[in-house]
């Protein structure tokens, strides 16, 4: 009896059962990019620990939703899980579950980052496969964080008979990363998932690793956050802060906010760009004019700093960013996939110019 047949049964049954199973990782074993500090009091969060208790609490608490972070491996495996488990099981009217307390999987290929597929959330724990059925590869990956939420735990799943290790390509590139300070857009309110924040975006188009201090309802010129921004070692710092401040605010804390990083940062660009002009102000006429006066505001402090010798301070004019045929939002103010691609093209080449 011939048993060379019978054998290779058994082995490819067993390395099809062997390929099936999936081996987890601890995400703390990879590295984790988009932190402007490792000093916080949990690793997936984005504000220095010294800053707890003497922060207003409610910015604290946004400084622990893991906006813009993300993960760098690599894997030959045919697929790809997660287990995670987020911090407060955050539900919000206006955005997609996964952009909320989802993740957002990356691949690299051909000198670009291609969106693979997302981790969707279906409770406070969650695990799920994320990508199967790929060729059993050598790839490097990228997994963007959830964007309102926290996250408590995170585990990396692959075939049992492949390997996950540490990256090996330097991209988006961790030196001299792009700093963003700013609101709930910045922060990625409404993405659909992680990889579609406008910080995220122009994070792959600029092959730069983006900093993403987005505060929801609390961009309000915290002098301890500019504090924190200037002790980064940064190529650009980007300011988008308008729609959580009022006119006074603008005039009385713009300037003393600006020089906080300027004392520690002479020559690195400085770009501060005006509110959007939300959708729904064409008809909101009292709207239309809050943000009219709060930017005319914000462009005469800019003038006044740059003639007082502030050098390589940039004001960006918001009127086209994100289009004008009212498309771009998803309640009037909070950008939709739509809106955070158009203003993340509008936005390139103003930051590119300026990257040392």
């Amino acid at each position: 009896m011939n048993k060379f047949p019978l054998i290779l049964f058994v082995f490819l049954f067993l390395h099809t059962l062997s390929n099936a199973q999936v081996k987890y990782y601890d995400g703390s074993d990879f590295p984790l990019y988009g932190k402007i500090t490792t000093e916080t009091e949990a690793r997936y969060e984005r504000l220095p620990k010294t800053l707890k208790g003497e922060i207003r609490d409610r910015l604290w608490y946004l400084g622990t939703n893991s906006a813009g972070l993300y993960l760098r491996f690599r894997t030959n495996s045919t697929s790809v899980h997660a287990k995670w488990e987020v911090s407060t099981n955050t539900v919000l009217n206006h955005m997609p579950f996964v952009g909320v307390k989802g993740l957002d999987l990356y691949c690299y290929q051909d000198g670009q980052w291609l969106f693979v597929n997302s981790g969707k959330p279906t409770a406070k724990k969650t695990t799920g496969l994320i990508m199967d059925n790929m060729k059993g590869e050598m790839r490097e990956y990228m997994l963007y964080m959830p964007l309102y939420d926290g996250l408590t735990s995170l585990e990396i799943g692959v075939d049992s008979a492949s390997v996950l290790e540490q990256p090996v390509i330097d991209s988006p590139k961790a030196q001299k990363p792009v700093v963003f300070y700013g609101t709930s857009i910045t922060q990625g309110g409404c993405a659909s998932r992680p990889g579609m924040a406008y910080t995220n975006i122009l994070g792959r188009k600029l092959d730069r690793q983006v900093i993403n201090l987005g505060f929801s309802g609390n961009g309000q010129l915290d002098y301890e956050i500019a504090e924190v921004m200037a002790a980064a070692d940064a190529s650009v710092f980007v300011l988008d802060f308008v729609p959580n401040v009022n006119k006074t605010q603008i005039l009385e804390k713009t300037e003393k906010f600006v020089n906080i990083i300027r004392a520690q940062h002479a020559e690195t660009p400085i770009i501060i760009v005006g509110s959007i002009l939300f959708p729904h102000s064409r008809f909101d006429l009292k709207m239309a004019d809050v943000l009219k006066q709060k930017n005319e505001a914000l462009k005469g402090i800019c003038q006044k700093m740059k003639k007082e010798g502030v050098k390589k301070l940039y004001y960006v004019t918001p009127d086209k960013l994100i289009g004008l045929d009212g498309e771009a939002t998803v309640d009037g103010i909070h950008m939709t996939d739509l809106g955070f691609t158009r203003y993340s093209e509008k936005m390139y080449p103003i930051i590119r110019k300026r990257i040392k």
